[in-house]
Formats: structure tokens, C-alpha cells, sequence
């Protein structure tokens, strides 16, 4: 017979009545609660003290994060809501009570990674929270029994999820967020978060995509294209800017796909959003297919030339075969993919275009990889990323006859060594450039900061440029950066309108503050202010 702790709850609000206290409100009674001195024969015996240690809210939290930038988006949006929730989320693994990790399906070195911290965890005790596209595409997975589970449209729900695991009952929230019977592209983009970076806003403008490719396990977890509307994207542009930020990352698996289950597209959006962006901040688009791309060219060239738009885009190419193309379900060929590149070229002088490239896709011959060597060798990408195929469990392309590992291997290695034949920025050594600082090198010896073509610059470590656009002259050229001095009586711009979030600081809570401190101004004013004050 199984015991309380033991049992599987499949969603909790089977057992949270609406009358209950939310987090928030748990958290905001705690701060008037004056604790009672107790005599010496009050104390508290040892059985009290371990029910006392398990109220949920007061522990450590480590949180792991694998992947793309929408998964880090999810996962500040989910350290964001413990931490005002009153959990005190830590970065050392050993002090925490409990790990939540949030996963990345694409590729097997990832999961890889994710099941064998699940692993670890359980062999020092830790509770253990999961998130992310593994268990959300599979939650039956041997290694998942038992664990609580959030999912990729859930993550509004962490402070529920975690409460109950932390209390050693097992929870999985997995359901869709709809509205309708329309699907939405996920959870309140409103809610408290925890930016990795203060200066660097991470927004999810839509979630799933209108494809079907056969390698692709992330479809699995995603589903279908849901967009976000233009109003509240904005509208979280807005908060990310009034508290500090001076770098917007626009993320989703296909931003090129924006739009249009909801009857708008990616470009409308975008001349929404540099509207509010102050002069000096910078906005980065994310990852579009070339299938969506291709209709709004004229208007995606305007949009990359726009002074606050880095003239950056990444759009995977995965293969200059056709037939490849066709294996793989992309929806286009590779003369659609050239037309991308070449318009773009052409009429944003400068555009850096990154791609990806499969080597070893099923069936890919010595003849297809030779047509990805030559596309390779005629653009000069300056950024690459090369991923050997690794079939994913469930994907039709897993039941494809496979390259033998050994030619995978091999073909990745030619590719890569192509790649680091030519050095894409030596021919701007003695330029001078506006660039946008905003976090420090690995190893702590530069600030990083960008150009217009979101090329990265190394910058000495001054306090003062942190967070500005300056002005540099360029001396050096590596394969992945250049180096710079500052130009000589170049005064540092700042292009944030309010100073930064501390780090660790959470989002959203600035504004919950205003709003309440507004309101009782209001109320102690004479009528006849209220009313000049709210027309």
C-alpha cells in the first residue's frame, strides 16, 4: 500500500481549494507574524521540528537550466515566481534542498546530461523537480517515476508544484493553456522572473511551430504554433525597459511563424516593439525557417536596418541537399534558403546570418555532404553551429537507415575544420564601431558587448561601461570575437531609462509596488486631486 508521500497527484488543484492562501499572499502574512518567546518545557520535541522544517517556502532551490534561449526564458520566469514566493534560490547545488531542472529534448548529450543530475540528486537526498521539453514529450520515462513534474506551459504553476514536493508528493501539471478551445502560446508573460542577465531581456513571442520535421523531438513537447498577442508582447517590452534593460532577445522555435494562428505576422510585431525601444538599447531576433521567412523579406530588411535592430539572423539551413531537405520534412529547398541569404546580403549591407548544419542525417550521401561543404564554403558563415545527427526515440527519422557512426563522425570533422579555415573578421581590424556592453568574458578578463551586426566585441573591464553604448576602435580579430580600446574622449551613452535590477533581483515586483503605492496616494488625496490625477 503506498504511502501519502508515495502518491502520484496528476493535478493539484484537486487538493488547493480557492479559499486557500496563495504564495504571495503566504509570503506577504509571514513579514507581520511576531514569533512567541517559549519557556524552557515548550520546547519543541524532535518530531515538531521535523514537520516544522518541511513548510514549504523556506527552503534552497537550485535550478539547472539545458538549451535554447526560450527554455532560459522559462526557467528565469520560474526562479522569478519562488523567489517571491519566499524560496531562496541558491547556486550551490550541495545547500540545496531541492533541484529543479529543466531540461532540453534536442539533442541526446543533453538529456544525457538531465537524467544522469537527476541521478545525482537522488544520491544525496535532494528532492527533485522536473521541467522542460524531455519529460513534457515523455513523462512515462523510467527515470521520471515518481518525479513531480512542470510543464513547458505550466511554469506559472512552479511555486504549487514545488510546495508539494517539497512536502514528498509527486505532481505532474502537463496540460495545455487555452482559451476557447484556442491555444495559447504559454503562461503570463507578467509574471515575476529572475533574469540571468538585468540588462537582458528574454521574451517568448510564440511557442511550437507549423512544422513536422523527422529529427525534431522538441515538436513533441512544444506542439503546434500558439502565438503570444502583439499587446501584451509589447506591453512586456515596456516593464523589461523600466526596469533597466537595454537588450531585448526575441525567442521561440520559429519566430518567422509569428502571427499567424492569431491573424498577424512577425514583421507587424516588430515595428510595434522598436517603437519602444530607447535610443541605445538593441533588439535581437531569434531563430526563424527560411519556409516564413521568404514572404516578408522587403519588410525583414527595413526591420535589420533599423538603427535599435541588431542586422543579426539565424536561419538554419540544416542541409544543401534537396533531398536531405526532403527526408528531413523542412518545407523548402535550398534555393529558397540562397534567396534568404542573398536578399539579405544585399540589402543589409554587413547582416551576419547564422545557420546550423546536420551532418549524418539517414540517408545523407558523400554527394549531399559535398553540396553542404560547397554552400558552406561560398557564404563563410561567420557563426556555424555543426551538430552530428543523433536519432531521437519516437522521431520518424530514428527509424531511417542510419550513417554508419564512424562517417558521421568523419563528416562532422570536415565540416569543422572548413569552418576554422577562414576568419570571418579579420578585414575589420582598424574600424571604429558603436557597441552595446552588457555581460563579462568566461574568463572574467573583458566585458562583452556587440555591434550593430551582433558581432562580439572584447572591451577592457571598466565599471563605467557596463550596460552602455560606446564608442571603440577595433585592434584585433579572433575566429568567435575582435578586440577593442574605447575611442579617446568618447563619452559612454546610457541607454537604460532606470537603473538595472541587482542580480538576483526579481522582476515585476517593482511594478506590484507602484501600482499599490499609487493607489493609497490617491486615496489620501483631496477628491478634486483624484480627479485631476486619474483623467
Amino acid at each position: 500500500m503506498p504511502s501519502a508521500c508515495d502518491s502520484l497527484i496528476e493535478d493539484i488543484e484537486d487538493m488547493v481549494s480557492f479559499n486557500d492562501p496563495t504564495p504571495h499572499d503566504r509570503q506577504s502574512a509571514r513579514k507581520s507574524i511576531l514569533p512567541r518567546t517559549r519557556k524552557k518545557k515548550e520546547l519543541l520535541s524532535n518530531e515538531e521540528l521535523r514537520v516544522d522544517s518541511l513548510i514549504p517556502g523556506t527552503q534552497k532551490i537550485w535550478m539547472k537550466t539545458w538549451g535554447c534561449s526560450h527554455n532560459n526564458s522559462d526557467g528565469e520566469y520560474m526562479a522569478g515566481q519562488l523567489a517571491a514566493s519566499g524560496y531562496k534560490m541558491t547556486e550551490d547545488p550541495a545547500e540545496a534542498d531541492l533541484w529543479l531542472l529543466n531540461s532540453c529534448t534536442v539533442k541526446n548529450p543533453a538529456e544525457d546530461h538531465f537524467r544522469n543530475s537527476i541521478k545525482k540528486a537522488q544520491e544525496q537526498q535532494k528532492k527533485v523537480v522536473v521541467a522542460g521539453c524531455v519529460p513534457q514529450a515523455q513523462p512515462r520515462m523510467d527515470y521520471l517515476k515518481g518525479l513531480s513534474i512542470i510543464g513547458v506551459q505550466q511554469i506559472d504553476r512552479v511555486v504549487e508544484v514545488v510546495d508539494e514536493a517539497v512536502k514528498g508528493h509527486s505532481v505532474r501539471l502537463l496540460g495545455q493553456k487555452k482559451d476557447g478551445g484556442r491555444r495559447l502560446g504559454g503562461a503570463r508573460l507578467d509574471l515575476p522572473k529572475i533574469r540571468k542577465n538585468p540588462l537582458i531581456e528574454i521574451i517568448s513571442i510564440n511557442t511550437g511551430c507549423l512544422n513536422a520535421c523527422t529529427y525534431c523531438k522538441t515538436k513533441h513537447a512544444r506542439g503546434d504554433l500558439a502565438s503570444y498577442p502583439i499587446e501584451e508582447l509589447v506591453e512586456r517590452a515596456r516593464q523589461s525597459f523600466q526596469e533597466g534593460v537595454c537588450e531585448i532577445w526575441l525567442t521561440s522555435e520559429d519566430t518567422g511563424a509569428y502571427g499567424r494562428d492569431i491573424g498577424t505576422d512577425l514583421p507587424t510585431l516588430l515595428w510595434r516593439l522598436v517603437q519602444e525601444i530607447p535610443e541605445g538599447a538593441m533588439l535581437r531576433l531569434g531563430m526563424t525557417n527560411p519556409p516564413y521567412i521568404l514572404e516578408h523579406l522587403e519588410e525583414m530588411a527595413k526591420i535589420l536596418n533599423h538603427p535599435r535592430v541588431y542586422a543579426f539572423l539565424h536561419v538554419p539551413v540544416q542541409s544543401a541537399s534537396d533531398s536531405v531537405l526532403m527526408d528531413m520534412k523542412r518545407e523548402y529547398c535550398i534555393d529558397d534558403f540562397r534567396r534568404v541569404v542573398d536578399f539579405l546580403k544585399d540589402k543589409v549591407p554587413g547582416v551576419t546570418i547564422a545557420t546550423d548544419i546536420i551532418c549524418g542525417f539517414p540517408g545523407e550521401t558523400e554527394e549531399d555532404f559535398q553540396d553542404t561543404l560547397k554552400l558552406v564554403k561560398h557564404y563563410q558563415f561567420p557563426s556555424l553551429f555543426i551538430n552530428q545527427f543523433y536519432p531521437r526515440p519516437g522521431t520518424p527519422a530514428a527509424k531511417m537507415e542510419q550513417v554508419p557512426a564512424h562517417v558521421k563522425k568523419q563528416r562532422t570533422k570536415k565540416l569543422s575544420e572548413l569552418f576554422h579555415s577562414y576568419n570571418p573578421y579579420d578585414h575589420k581590424v582598424g574600424e571604429r564601431q558603436f557597441v552595446l556592453v552588457t555581460e563579462e568574458s568566461f574568463d572574467a578578463q573583458y566585458y562583452v558587448s556587440h555591434n550593430k551586426f551582433y558581432e562580439q566585441v572584447l572591451v577592457p573591464k571598466r565599471a563605467d561601461f557596463k550596460g552602455k553604448m560606446i564608442e571603440v576602435d577595433i585592434y584585433e580579430a579572433g575566429k568567435h570575437f575582435m578586440k577593442a580600446r574605447p575611442v579617446e574622449d568618447s563619452k559612454p551613452f546610457t541607454p537604460s531609462i532606470a537603473e538595472p535590477l541587482q542580480k538576483g533581483e526579481v522582476s515585476g515586483l517593482l511594478q506590484v509596488r507602484a501600482r499599490i503605492h499609487t493607489q493609497i496616494h490617491i486615496f489620501k488625496m483631496p477628491p478634486s486631486q483624484v480627479l485631476a490625477t486619474t483623467q
